[in-house]
């Protein structure tokens, strides 16, 4: 059953939050007692998610959000402490993932510039922003969605740099802020059922043999993982990174398969 007193009186700002992973991470937050500011670039539609939560009986709000941005970040961290009093936990969410060219050396400036602005320097600057508040808490938690393409090629280099890079921040901002009280930590997911697969079943259906546990994962298992180590109960947890991905970077299936396969012959 999910605690609904886990994150009582808790001030929570989530980028990336219209759909998906964000989207799911602040509904499992707000059940757990948080009081959660949704942020995303598209406006509308993270309103929109913010009222269905509210719908529920949630404590949410929203607000347009463009992580490129300095001020549009400073502004989302000062309205958070406007409305719930304190920022206790930040998770960014917020990514951008432009398509390879054919060729790499084909690849433009600006997907490659834009991939990182938002999905590293925009969390970067959230962090930035955020960190005094999440230090006079005295349980401040930041939590950084990576993903498995900062650990190992499966496409898309601009997007995998920034994770890659994002993996990075989290460990040396985890030393940092330490010594105030805020712990650092990254989860990285693999494939997730999100809006960005949306007509792709064929292509998830794929993969899905390569995940040792049988199956994609869901936004909800990503938000579990978010809500575990925004608590208490990841108390003495900083700097690392939370794999959850069902298994995929721990287990070659197409190599087992292959060596099965030879032993069947």
């Amino acid at each position: 059953m999910t605690d609904t007193t886990r994150f009582a009186d808790h001030g929570v700002l989530i980028t990336g939050a219209a759909r998906g992973i964000g989207a799911a991470v602040a509904g499992r937050l707000a059940e757990e007692g948080a009081r959660v500011l949704l942020t995303d670039r598209d406006g509308p539609e993270v309103e929109r998610t913010a009222a269905r939560l509210r719908g529920r009986g949630l404590v949410t709000e929203a607000l347009t959000c463009d992580v490129a941005h300095r001020e549009s970040v400073e502004a989302a961290v000062a309205r958070a402490v406007e409305v719930f009093g304190s920022l206790d936990v930040l998770v960014n969410s917020a990514a951008s993932c432009s398509p390879d060219t054919e060729l790499f050396e084909d690849g433009p400036d600006e997907a490659w510039a834009r991939d990182l602005d938002v999905t590293l320097t925009g969390a970067y600057r959230c962090c930035r922003a955020a960190l005094p508040h999440l230090a006079a808490t005295g349980r401040g938690a930041i939590v950084n969605i990576g993903s498995v393409n900062g650990l190992q090629d499966f496409g898309n280099q601009a997007y995998s740099a920034a994770k890659a890079g994002l993996g990075s921040l989290t460990r040396t901002l985890a030393g940092h802020a330490a010594p105030r009280g805020v712990r650092v930590n990254l989860v990285t997911p693999g494939t997730v059922r999100t809006s960005a697969w949306q007509g792709r079943d064929a292509e998830l259906e794929a993969i899905r043999p390569l995940y040792p546990l049988g199956r994609v994962g869901e936004p909800e298992d990503i938000a579990a993982a978010v809500a575990f180590l925004a608590s208490r109960d990841a108390a003495w947890i900083t700097g690392t990174t939370l794999t959850v991905d069902g298994g995929l970077t721990a287990v070659h299936t197409g190599f087992r398969a292959a060596l099965d396969h030879r032993r069947e012959a």
